[in-house]
């Protein structure tokens, strides 16, 4: 196991990280979790793979991004399963990268997989396919790190093929670029009303406010990972109160920040119980 302290460091000065040493405390919360954002890689690239994601984001990732280790530190946080989100940044890497999530998630039964696609993949049609018949239950995009815009009219025949089938989820916002600004997401979910959509990181990393203003009204959840460490924990419960706890995902975003502290920071938010419940672990079953 490689489990690191972190510190977070942001190159975005409307996204500073709000920084603390938190303490981890004994034993795990006493419901139910569902990590729905959790990235793992084969052993033997999962650092260099999880330090690349760390370098993007200017972050000193907490984990070193083998199943091993998420399944470790996400127990001892009180996490009982984890959906994994994988990512191909080159067209080739798709069905290598669904292959092996779909092997993780035969080998431990507390994984559910999304697979990944690229809009410049040679058989993208037939890719979502295998998605789609393999068990896999999701289909992961990540524009920026893809670069790609989310609204790529290459990938509308995706969208038609899985709508009313299997969910997407897909990384939004992030001041730096363009590609998966929230306005973008919104055009998707206009055009194909039928496709269930997750926002990642409350709809739009970084530009979390501009978020609001445009996905508040739509039918998508949301989840709030790596959302915590970046927003004053009253602000993070008015989002929540404002969207509708019932259209929140908890999510880690393994391996860059460590299961324990999420949990904790999440745990800590003034929520009634039936909001923590909603969000912990009952939408996730909704959708998984």
């Amino acid at each position: 196991m490689c489990t690191r302290k972190y510190k977070v460091e942001s190159r975005d000065e409307s996204c500073s990280a709000i920084e603390a040493e938190r303490e981890i405390s004994a034993g795990g919360p006493p419901l139910e979790i569902i990590d729905f954002h959790a990235h793992i890689y084969p052993e033997k690239i999962a650092e260099k793979a999880t330090q690349a994601t760390g370098d993007f984001y200017n972050i000193k990732p907490a984990c070193c991004g083998t199943a091993h280790e998420l399944l470790h530190t996400g127990k001892a946080a009180g996490i009982s399963r984890f959906v994994l989100l994988p990512v191909a940044t080159k067209p080739g890497q798709a069905r290598h990268i669904n292959m092996f999530i779909r092997e993780q998630t035969a080998e431990h039964e507390e994984f559910y997989g999304f697979g990944t696609l690229h809009p410049e993949c040679e058989d993208l049609m037939q890719e979502a396919e295998f998605i789609l018949s393999s068990g896999l239950q999701g289909l992961k995009l990540h524009p920026d790190t893809q670069q790609f815009n989310t609204d790529d009219r290459r990938l509308y025949e995706v969208f038609d093929l899985i709508q009313g089938r299997i969910p997407l989820l897909v990384h939004c916002g992030d001041k730096r670029f363009d590609y998966s600004h929230p306005r973008r997401l919104k055009k998707v979910m206009d055009d194909f009303p039928r496709l269930q959509v997750i926002a990642a990181h409350l709809g739009g990393w970084s530009l979390f406010d501009q978020a609001y203003e445009i996905l508040r009204d739509k039918n998508c959840y949301l989840d709030i990972s790596s959302t915590m460490m970046f927003l004053p924990p009253e602000q993070v419960k008015r989002y929540i109160r404002a969207y509708g706890a019932e259209r929140i995902l908890f999510g880690t975003d393994f391996p860059l920040w460590d299961p324990a502290n999420e949990v904790k920071s999440f745990m800590s938010l003034d929520l009634t119980d039936k909001e923590r419940e909603l969000i912990a672990w009952k939408n996730a079953i909704e959708i998984i």
